[in-house]
């Protein structure tokens, strides 16, 4: 599946439950859907806290879908094509000069 298809469907989840109504109590804005975000990546370090391994795969793995669906939908808000965002990011980074691991 496309990243186009996963945004089309993460959409049709927000619009069907009514939260792209103008009188929505959890307004879609950029600011909001980032916040969103932020939260959502904190719940995935609880998975982490004290071990390096989730001792629930299957709710660290629900954990990244949330990530996943606010990214898709702030790019989506913002008008940013995620995908081409994401293949120059890896153009750049593979220019980029970092300290070496010695």
């Amino acid at each position: 599946m496309q990243i186009t298809e996963l945004t089309e469907l993460m959409h049709k989840l927000v619009q069907d439950k009514g939260w792209y109504a103008p009188d929505s109590k959890r307004p879609q804005t950029p600011r909001n859907i980032a916040t969103s975000l932020v939260l959502e990546a904190s719940e995935i370090l609880e998975h982490f806290q004290w071990s390096d391994e989730s001792r629930q795969p299957d709710e660290l793995a629900g954990e990244l879908a949330d990530v996943a669906l606010y990214l898709l939908q702030l790019a989506s808000l913002c008008k940013i094509d995620l995908e081409q965002a994401v293949l120059d990011k890896i153009k750049v980074n593979y220019n980029r000069q970092w300290d070496s691991a010695e």
